[in-house]
């Protein structure tokens, strides 16, 4: 398979900083709460600045495409299997649930997607819409559920305004459509606070790797492989037949929309679970095995999908 060497190419950074990670905590060079602290720092300072400049700079009508009903049809479905898994399967909670149904369904996009498809398909545009899709409306539903769960007290109308990532949101979707542009200096600034997001965040799911708890029976290891499953072979197979033989895209397309979805579990995910005390176990260990699986669904698709 021709795409293998590049798509390895992609990942190699992922794993190189997610080991970086797991040495340190294993030296123990940055104390017993330095996990716990470049995640908040991930949550709080790091990944807002990067939503917002994203957000700020992709036109909001990017969403209007075929392309997009297809990968929407595929992230639908596989976050609603995910839902019901863990809901009638795994009886978890409310806020576990949020966590598991994100896991099965919210991809990877910009680290992995870009270079993923600048390396098979030549073109990196179709993370835009992407990107706004899952910043725009799966994750402030998915942050509403978690916040709302974690105390009584704390009211949905104000959410926006306490979750640093909605906040970021918000403000980079109206920026984005007043064509409201940052000075250079503040621009930069920006850049540098979430340039770091990334990076981090895989430092510190690295980390976690380091305190693993032993898996507690088969019921967990189920619930893992049931969601990878559904993330690396539900999503792209649901998308594959809507983009397909019910909207009849071009090759070019298809191949697009059918490698966005098969990309792994975000980090992200782990990220959101840590701050929330939420279904972490499941988040870092989706994130990590579907990285791993989609390695080998990615080749199959750029190979089955791609020019001859």
């Amino acid at each position: 398979m021709p795409a293998l060497h590049p798509l390895l190419s992609a990942f190699a950074p992922i794993w190189a900083l997610t080991a970086v990670g797991y040495v340190v905590a294993r030296a123990g060079l940055l104390g017993p709460q330095a996990e716990m602290v470049l995640t908040r720092y991930v949550f709080h300072v790091a990944m807002p600045a990067a939503l917002f400049l994203m957000i700020a700079r992709t036109p909001l009508g990017h969403f209007a495409n075929p392309s997009m009903l297809a990968f929407v049809a595929g992230a639908a479905a596989a976050t609603g299997l995910g839902l019901l898994v863990g809901r009638l399967v795994f009886r978890r909670k409310r806020g576990e649930l949020a966590i598991g149904a994100m896991a099965a369904g919210y991809v990877n996009s910009a680290n992995l997607g870009i270079p993923v498809t600048m390396q098979v398909v030549g073109d990196a545009s179709f993370v835009g819409p992407v990107v706004l899709f899952q910043i725009l409306l799966v994750t402030p539903a998915v942050l509403a559920v978690l916040d709302s769960g974690a105390a009584g007290r704390r009211a949905l109308l104000t959410l926006p305004l306490r979750n640093p990532i909605l906040l970021a949101t918000a403000l980079g979707a109206l920026a984005s459509a007043t064509g409201l542009r940052l000075p250079a200096e503040l621009h930069r600034s920006a850049e540098l606070l979430g340039g770091a997001g990334v990076p981090t965040a895989l430092v510190a799911l690295g980390m976690s790797l380091r305190n693993r708890p032993p898996a507690d029976g088969l019921s967990r290891r189920a619930e893992v492989g049931l969601t990878v499953a559904i993330k690396t072979l539900v999503q792209p197979l649901v998308t594959l037949v809507v983009a397909g033989p019910v909207l009849h895209l071009p090759t070019h397309q298809l191949l697009t929309v059918v490698l966005f979805s098969a990309l792994p579990t975000a980090q992200n995910v782990y990220t959101y679970a840590r701050e929330y005390g939420q279904g972490t176990d499941l988040a870092r260990d989706t994130v990590l095995w579907s990285t791993l699986a989609s390695m080998v669904t990615l080749s199959v698709i750029a190979w089955g999908l791609g020019p001859a």
